[in-house]
């Protein structure tokens, strides 16, 4: 068994309004962290960890991510089972209190980092959106960080759109549309993508959040899209200010185009 503060362990952060106070938090409670700034690329940014590692595990921490300390008193046993798995502990997201891995802590083998091609560097369809179609992942019982997505309306946003996107496809892949989302999807993925479409409305910017959900779900299945474009967060941030904020001048507004995607959803995929 080891002990988790024997890893290196990385603040992954790129944009986060709240990342410099983050970080100072994580400093904190661990001094030991390094931190992976402002690297475009999902898969570049892990690999940027894997470099500077000096350990042949390391912990991933996301900007968005407020950590709890006990989680450095876990231990944990690697063998030759699963040295190339990700152990990953759910995170709670604290506009629509979904726990799950998404934001959550990571530990990563330092050497699969470096070969993995992900995202950016991916060669197949499959694996350009997620690390999670690509490796096994280890579901730790254990939640030990709060997910803070809603940092702004452009993040609350993009956060909704992006996993409204992840929680429909299958395996990587953008399922039927004319066979029901609920008879394809696995189930825990589906109720984790009705939940991103309709909770959060009395936290801050959570609206944004639903919205961002409900349109990323209606353009990937009611659309010839690119899906693929929700790991590129330059493309994130001119479709949000040029096709969204244009659009969306208050919260009546916002209102009514979360209303209408629930019309449109209903209608066209029966949902």
């Amino acid at each position: 068994m080891t002990n988790i503060n024997e890893f290196d362990v990385f603040y992954i952060s790129y944009d986060e309004p709240k990342k410099e106070e983050f970080w100072a938090d994580l400093l904190n409670k661990v001094p030991w962290a390094k931190r992976v700034d402002g690297v475009k690329g999902f898969d570049n940014a892990h690999k940027a960890c894997a470099t500077a590692s000096e350990t042949n595990h390391f912990i991933t921490i996301d900007g968005d991510n407020i950590i709890n300390e006990n989680l450095f008193d876990e231990e944990i046993e690697i063998n030759n089972t699963n040295k190339n798995c990700v152990f990953s502990w759910a995170g709670k997201n604290i506009v629509n209190g979904l726990v799950y891995g998404n934001g959550g802590i990571k530990l990563w083998n330092r050497e699969f980092v470096l070969s993995m091609k992900t995202h950016e560097n991916s060669n197949d369809q499959a694996h350009q959106v997620d690390f999670c179609w690509y490796t096994n992942y280890i579901q730790m019982n254990n939640v030990y960080s709060s997910v803070h997505v809603n940092q702004s309306e452009y993040h609350a946003f993009r956060a909704g759109f992006r996993e409204g996107v992840k929680m429909t496809l299958l395996s990587g892949i953008k399922p039927e549309k004319n066979v029901l989302l609920s008879n394809q999807i696995f189930w825990k993925n589906y109720n984790r993508l009705v939940i991103w479409c309709s909770v959060g409305s009395d936290v801050e910017y959570g609206l944004w959040s639903i919205y961002g959900a409900r349109l990323g779900l209606y353009m990937l299945m009611c659309s010839d899209w690119n899906y693929t474009q929700i790991r590129d967060y330059d493309w994130m941030d001119y479709f949000f200010q040029n096709s969204i904020k244009s659009k969306i001048k208050s919260d009546e507004n916002l209102i009514r185009e979360i209303n209408l995607l629930e019309e449109k959803l209903k209608e066209d995929l029966h949902v």
